[in-house]
C-alpha cells in the first residue's frame, strides 16, 4: 500500500536531528549576525573547543568577507615599479634593495603599466642574453578598487597569480595587492625570509659595500659594527634600536625610499610593515656629504 503522505515521509527522513536537538536549538538557536558568530567564537575559545590560533584565523575568514582590494591595497606612491627603458644594472639594484619577488613594469609613466616581472626571470638573461626585459614580462592583473577579497583569492588560486593592479573608479593605478596581503587577513601577519625576529635584530652585508641593516637592531649593536658614536636625543630620551630612534629623530615613522643621516651614516628605508621599519640600507656618509 502506497505511503499518503509521501512528501511528510520524505521529510522526516532528511531531517535526522534527534528530538534533544531540536528543543536545544529552539532554546539557543544559532547566531543571527556575523558579530553573534565572533562571539561564538570565543565562546567556543573559552569552552577548550578551539584553540586561540584557530578562533583568530576563523574571525579572520569572516571578516574577510567585507573587505575589498582597496582595503587592504599598496597605495600607488608606495609601490616599487620598474622602468622598462631602464638598464639592467640599474633594473637589478631595485630588484635587490626592495627584495620583492615581482614588479609591475611601467613604459613612458607609472599609469602605463605593461606587464609583471618576476624576479626570478632576470636568471634567464644569463644563459640567454639575446633576451630583453620586454620578452620577460608576465600580463598584468587589473581589477576595480571594489573587488571582494574573497573572490579575489579565489582568483589568484586559479589564475596563479599573486600579484594584482587595483584600478579605481577614474581607471587610474590606485595600487597593488597580492596574494599575501590578502592570505595576512586571515592568518596575521606573515614573515618572509626577509623578516627577523623582533628581538633578532641583524646587519647584513650587501654585494655593493653597502649594509642592511633590520630597525629592530640595538643602537649599541649598530654604533659597534660601524665604529661610530650614537648619542641620545637632545631631549635626553634613550632608544633601544635603531628604527625607534630614527623614527623619533625624524618625528614620524618614514615611508620606503625616505632616508635620515644619523652619526655619519645615510639610513634608506628598504621595507617597512606594521606601521614599523622593518629595514635599512646603511652606508657611510661621503666626505662631501660630511661637508654639506
Amino acid at each position: 500500500m502506497s505511503d499518503p503522505h509521501p512528501a511528510r515521509a520524505s521529510a522526516d527522513k532528511e531531517d535526522k536531528r534527534t528530538f534533544l536537538q531540536k528543543i536545544a536549538e529552539f532554546i539557543h538557536p544559532g547566531p543571527d549576525s556575523k558579530a553573534e558568530l565572533i562571539e561564538t567564537l570565543a565562546d567556543a575559545e573559552d569552552n577548550d573547543i578551539i584553540g586561540a590560533e584557530s578562533r583568530v584565523m576563523l574571525e579572520g575568514v569572516i571578516r574577510m568577507a567585507d573587505l575589498s582590494a582597496g582595503d587592504v591595497m599598496v597605495a600607488a606612491p608606495r609601490m616599487d615599479l620598474i622602468d622598462i627603458d631602464s638598464p639592467l644594472d640599474e633594473i637589478l639594484g631595485v630588484v635587490i634593495d626592495t627584495a620583492h619577488s615581482r614588479f609591475p613594469v611601467y613604459e613612458d609613466n607609472r599609469e602605463n603599466i605593461i606587464g609583471i616581472l618576476l624576479a626570478k626571470d632576470l636568471l634567464k638573461l644569463r644563459r640567454a642574453p639575446e633576451l630583453n626585459i620586454r620578452a620577460l614580462l608576465r600580463p598584468a592583473v587589473f581589477i576595480p578598487e571594489s573587488k571582494g577579497l574573497n573572490d579575489l583569492l579565489r582568483e589568484f588560486r586559479g589564475n596563479r597569480n599573486h600579484l594584482a593592479i587595483v584600478i579605481d573608479e577614474f581607471g587610474r593605478v590606485a595600487g597593488l595587492v597580492t596574494i599575501e596581503d590578502v592570505l595576512e587577513q586571515i592568518v596575521g601577519e606573515i614573515e618572509d625570509e626577509f623578516d627577523i625576529e623582533q628581538d633578532e635584530g641583524d646587519i647584513f652585508g650587501l654585494a655593493d659595500r653597502t649594509y642592511r641593516v633590520s630597525g629592530n637592531t640595538s643602537v649599541e649593536r649598530v654604533a659597534e659594527a660601524f665604529g661610530v658614536r650614537i648619542e641620545p636625543g637632545d631631549d635626553g630620551n634613550d632608544f633601544d634600536t635603531i628604527g625607534g630612534l630614527i623614527a623619533h629623530e625624524m618625528g614620524y615613522v618614514p615611508k620606503r625610499g625616505e632616508h635620515h643621516v644619523l652619526a655619519g651614516l645615510n639610513f634608506a628605508v628598504l621595507h617597512t610593515k606594521g606601521g614599523a621599519v622593518r629595514w635599512f640600507k646603511v652606508w657611510p656618509v661621503a666626505g662631501e656629504e660630511r661637508a654639506a
